[in-house]
């Protein structure tokens, strides 16, 4: 097992780990054990009862958070020459179509978020092995494939994510930042565990959601009473 260091030790110190919070009351703890010298990332991991094996089983959508993340989002759009002006005016950070090709496949991957048109997937096919792994490929279930670019641009920018389950059955997501209040981080986290309450496969079986934590970059993980939310 790693040592802790003197400042992880610290934090351990200021909360019960065996004990589990109103999402609130997490924030209010998450906000005093995080040792960072930036503003550290918040992260809510949400254990599904589902097998990721199974096609039908597969968890994965988007969410609007209230409050956005915290982050600054650098959004390119790969999109045709009629589409450019609306993808700059909505806030797009880079709009282009084959010279940005030519630049991923350079190795240029600079951005966190790529939306294109549906007419344009077929060049980005030849990208899969650079932007797959990097979780960057658009995909029409997360929204980043659309003809609406620009409102694919502002949801992006005000705060829409998407997640998807991993192969152990858990969703991890960042919902905000440190220096948000306990009530805005609060408010996120609800939004994210009811979309995926709706999200439920009817093939699963026995309890959906196992358990749900949360944790701030480098933090400790703080667990969650799940019988403070509404619908567990």
């Amino acid at each position: 097992m790693a040592k802790l260091t003197k400042k992880r030790k610290e934090a351990n110190a200021k909360f019960d780990a065996d004990k589990a919070y109103s999402l609130t009351e997490a924030a209010g703890v998450l906000k005093e054990v995080s040792y960072t010298k930036f503003d550290s990332s918040v992260d809510l991991h949400v254990r599904l009862g589902v097998d990721p094996r199974k096609a039908d089983q597969m968890v994965r959508g988007v969410v609007a958070l209230p409050h956005g993340t915290g982050k600054t989002v650098r959004v390119l759009v790969l999109c045709t020459p009629d589409k450019e002006a609306d993808a700059k005016a909505a806030g797009a950070d880079h709009v282009g179509l084959d010279e940005y090709i030519q630049k991923i496949e350079q190795g240029w991957t600079d951005i966190d978020v790529i939306i294109t048109m549906p007419t344009v997937m077929a060049k980005l096919g030849k990208l899969g092995k650079i932007l797959g792994p990097r979780g960057l490929m658009p995909n029409p279930k997360s929204g980043t494939v659309t003809l609406d670019v620009a409102t694919a641009v502002k949801e992006v920018k005000a705060g829409k994510i998407d997640f998807k389950v991993d192969k152990t059955g858990i969703i991890h997501a960042s919902i905000g930042k440190v220096s948000f209040s306990p009530e805005k981080l609060a408010e996120n986290a609800i939004e994210l565990i009811q979309t995926l309450l709706k999200l439920k496969p009817s093939s699963a079986k026995g309890t959906y959601v196992r358990t749900i934590s949360l944790a701030s970059t480098m933090g400790p993980g703080i667990q969650i009473d799940k019988t403070t939310i509404n619908g567990l």
